[in-house]
């Protein structure tokens, strides 16, 4: 199973919620999977869709629990992909859909359907455990995580911009930057950094994927660390090397110049250290020296040699 799938399982295994969080989840579910009909008779259809087993069960146990409704549950086979099946969650009984649709705010005083009936009444959302279930409702839905120990991705598409501006809106009341982005003909509402994914599984209440997310960018943080030490001390390794190389081949050349025997005795030390101990650190050869020299003054004496032997290689 995926580690969105896993997390979807999580949290379809959590019902201990008052009814007015179970409202909110229920009217996210119904606007990002779901759908409302009327007939000739204006008798109202309310139907929900979904191709996770998970999420259907969800939805029928959601309705029957809060709504006391007896819902239809019907299973296709999705012809394109075989592999698939298609659930599909139906209240037909016009009482029970006036009820459900009423709880939900998509009927107005007139007990008709609200204008804008994709979007979700403010009032069910003023209370902060309402948001959270508005959150998890929405990511049942059509949300989904990637695996962590790929890359960091959270993200729910949304129908239109009018539904993604308003639930980008409620992810951001708890402090997180979700942003959204046009696909295609969908509207999608995705975080990219880890630290804000463990904040919204925790929202959520996954509190399980929470912890392996974590572990993984525990993990994640600790491997960057050492590669990075690694590179850092390569590096210092790689420049300590160049340096020594260049070094010798100055004391080389004022060698073969018969330079090096009329420099004072602090640089022939130094020179001849350097040409005896190539792989030397500049405090290993500072300690050789009698009496002891620190670091930057075997970098200075060094730095004299060479530019003593620039300045001869430019006079010839």
């Amino acid at each position: 199973m995926s580690f969105s799938g896993e997390v979807k399982e999580e949290l379809s295994k959590n019902m201990n919620m008052a009814r007015h969080c179970r409202i909110a989840e229920l009217a996210a579910l119904i606007s990002f999977c779901g759908n409302v009909k009327v007939d000739e008779d204006n008798h109202y259809f309310l139907y929900l869709h979904t191709e996770n087993t998970l999420v259907a069960k969800r939805c029928f146990t959601l309705l029957k629990a809060t709504f006391h409704v007896q819902p239809v549950l019907t299973i296709r086979q999705n012809m394109t992909l075989k592999k698939n099946r298609n659930y599909e969650i139906v209240v037909d009984n016009h009482k029970d859909c006036v009820l459900i649709l009423q709880a939900i705010k998509l009927l107005d005083s007139y007990g008709n359907l609200e204008e804008k009936n994709n979007m979700i009444n403010h009032i069910i959302l003023q209370n902060t455990c309402c948001k959270r279930a508005f959150i998890r409702g929405a990511f049942l839905a059509s949300g989904s995580i990637s695996d962590p120990d790929k890359n960091y991705h959270f993200e729910i598409v949304c129908q239109d911009f009018d539904k993604a501006k308003q639930l980008m809106g409620v992810l951001n009341s708890f402090e997180l930057d979700s942003k959204i982005v046009h696909r295609k003909k969908y509207y999608v509402v995705y975080i990219k950094e880890g630290s804000q994914i463990v904040d919204v599984l925790n929202i959520m209440e996954a509190h399980v994927a929470l912890m392996k997310l974590e572990n993984v960018r525990i993990l994640k943080d600790m491997r960057n660390r050492v590669n990075r030490r690694v590179n850092c001390e390569a590096a210092n390794i790689q420049k300590t090397v160049v340096a020594a190389v260049r070094q010798r081949e100055d004391i080389e050349f004022l060698m073969e110049q018969k330079v090096l025997k009329n420099l004072p005795q602090n640089l022939q030390d130094i020179a001849y250290l350097r040409l005896e101990y190539p792989e030397a650190s500049l405090k290993k050869l500072g300690d050789m020296l009698d009496p002891p020299v620190g670091k930057s003054g075997v970098n200075h004496r060094l730095r004299k040699i060479s530019n003593l032997a620039q300045d001869l290689r430019d006079s010839m």
